[in-house]
């Protein structure tokens, strides 16, 4: 779907925060309700919007950032798939470098975190983990 100046504008408001209502969203762009909300769903209609998510405050998880490194007889990218299918799992990127895919893991405590690497470390094809829990955010 072709995204225009204003679509992006709205997506940029929404990245902000996703709760900001279409009211809001369309004074500042000098639109209708209606019109934001039509051009909402086409976003999410195309695939451009997959979600609306929620972040927690850093007060209320613990993350970590888990290095993998992929056997060379096994496709990275079945691995990576196996990877966003885990609990408390955010984000996988397959990467360059000593290690094949790096995650982000967010969960309520380390033991969840804990039972999370445990999991990974089953999946076929994984040889290597190095674990860096994330201590404190700065931006």
């Amino acid at each position: 779907m072709y995204k225009d100046k204003v679509d992006e504008k709205i997506i940029g408001y929404l990245k902000e925060d996703s709760r900001k209502s279409f009211v809001d969203i369309g004074k500042k762009l000098k639109l209708s309700e209606s019109a934001v909300r039509r051009r909402v769903k086409n976003l999410v209609d195309s695939g451009t919007i997959k979600k609306f998510t929620l972040e927690l405050g850093e007060e209320n998880s613990t993350s970590a950032i888990v290095l993998v490194s992929v056997d060379s007889a096994t496709e990275t990218s079945k691995v990576s798939l196996k990877l966003a299918k885990l609990e408390g799992v955010k984000t996988v990127y397959e990467i360059t470098g000593q290690y094949d895919i790096t995650t982000i893991m967010s969960a309520s405590n380390i033991a969840e975190i804990n039972n999370t690497i445990d999991a990974l470390r089953k999946i076929p094809g994984v040889v290597d983990t190095n674990t860096v829990i994330i201590l404190r955010k700065i931006i």
